[in-house]
């Protein structure tokens, strides 16, 4: 639109001046080496026009001739470049469709037309895998790092090679290479967080749990769980260095991020009945009782006074049960303390309650129990251990991810390695527990670090 108005302008400038010299014609007259020449006003005009138009028009002339050489270069170049452009584009989308055969010749055409190491290399390395040849594949990326530009391509291209070769060490070192370039990438943080928890870097999977959480890849309640498992690991291994201040420490920090999270729970209990605190043990375990019962934490909270005499178990058991007396842990401890104590009618009361309302696996074999205790009936014993055999399994740490019973809570699955998948619950299919232990010794439920 501007355009157009200013050549509206200047040809109305043009119409006004050709119109004065109608109206003025005028004449001149030029004298010049002896020669006079008289024209008019507008006859002047016109050939000075003339003259400045065609010397505009061999002045570029001239240009055009003496740029033609580089002209002519510059066109070819660009031809190459797009021809090469094309294969490096052809060579992408063969490797994307397996080509091997064509993603090679490709990848040797476009290094050939472009001068564009990063863009040729990373084909070049694509390729090199498709054909199976991670030497030749590892030569270009290690060439890539040179590169600011493609360090990143080449980290994440040598981190799956890492990956599929099980070197776990370097794989780590070169995912947290990549996220030092780029820490909000979200497949460098999971990357970096599998392989932390995987080698046991509890330290450094909690940093990366944050970053996690900050970059949106984890909801809060997932990143508080997570953490407290991590804290809980890390408390273990400060258990198993002797350094007990600090493995209570992170264990109370565990459960102040989670106070019903009963592993997090069964470690501070844990490590307060270790360093000779028995009564903030206790105390802990009766906050905890009316809304997260569990077997392991009566098993700690009955022996606190290391008193092996089943009435004051007895009077313990009593006190657990009074803060919930409706949840079904609470009357197998008072019903197993009752037998410990030859108590034998009122654990029968407690257990009949019991088997009426819940009868679990373990509420049956502990009326066998009872009836061995306290009459020696072996048919009737047998009889209730028939009836807990045709029960429904009882509730166990069961990995989610593979389905496998585990003794104690872990951070991670002994069986498979997934992280943050042991939850308490009933298993798909019955399964013997070899113990029920209330808090593993430090370091005993992880593999070796791999």
């Amino acid at each position: 639109m501007r355009r157009a108005f200013f050549l509206i302008v200047q040809a109305g400038i043009a119409i006004a001046a050709a119109l004065f010299l109608v109206e003025h014609p005028g004449s001149v007259t030029i004298e010049w080496l002896g020669y006079q020449a008289h024209t008019e006003m507008g006859v002047l005009v016109l050939a000075v026009l003339i003259i400045i138009v065609a010397a505009a028009l061999f002045y570029r002339a001239w240009r055009a001739l003496l740029g033609a050489p580089g002209s002519i270069a510059r066109n070819r170049s660009q031809s190459r470049r797009m021809r090469g452009y094309q294969a490096l584009t052809q060579g992408m989308v063969a490797v994307a469709a397996g080509d091997v055969e064509s993603a090679s010749k490709l990848s040797r055409k476009a290094d050939t037309l472009l001068d564009e190491p990063p863009l040729t290399m990373l084909l070049a390395a694509q390729a090199a895998q498709l054909h199976g040849d991670d030497s030749a594949a590892a030569r270009y990326f290690e060439r890539m790092l040179e590169r600011s530009e493609t360090e990143f391509l080449a980290l994440r291209g040598l981190l799956s090679q890492a990956m599929r070769d099980d070197d776990h060490l370097r794989a780590l070192e070169l995912a947290q290479r990549a996220r030092a370039i780029r820490p909000m990438t979200p497949w460098v943080i999971r990357t970096c967080l599998e392989l932390e928890v995987r080698m046991r870097r509890w330290v450094e999977a909690q940093d990366s749990l944050v970053a996690a959480q900050r970059a949106g890849l984890i909801d809060a309640d997932t990143a508080r769980r997570q953490k407290t498992a991590v804290l809980i690991e890390r408390s273990r291994e400060a258990e198993a260095a002797e350094n007990l201040d600090a493995a209570q420490s992170l264990a109370h920090q565990a459960t102040g991020l989670s106070p019903l999270f009963v592993p997090a729970v069964l470690r501070e209990a844990h490590m307060l009945e270790r360093t000779e605190r028995p009564r903030q043990a206790a105390k802990l375990i009766e906050k905890t009782w009316p809304k997260a019962a569990h077997p392991d934490l009566a098993e700690i909270y009955l022996r606190l006074d290391r008193d092996e005499d089943p009435l004051v178990r007895l009077r313990r058991a009593e006190r657990l049960y009074a803060l919930a007396p409706g949840e079904p842990e609470s009357g197998l401890v008072l019903a197993r303390a009752q037998i410990g104590a030859e108590h034998w009618a009122q654990a029968r009361e407690t257990l009949k309650a019991l088997v009426d309302r819940a009868p679990s696996r373990r509420a049956l074999r502990t009326m066998a129990d009872l009836e061995h205790g306290e009459s020696h009936d072996a048919e009737a014993a047998r009889s209730w251990l028939l009836r807990a055999d045709s029960a429904g399994p009882d509730e166990a740490w069961v990995c989610q991810a593979c389905g496998s019973v585990l003794p104690v809570w872990s951070a991670v699955c002994t069986h498979c390695g997934a992280f943050d998948t042991i939850v308490w619950t009933k298993p798909v299919a019955a399964m013997h527990l070899p113990f029920h232990g209330a808090e593993p010794t430090a370091g005993s439920t992880l593999p070796p670090p791999g």
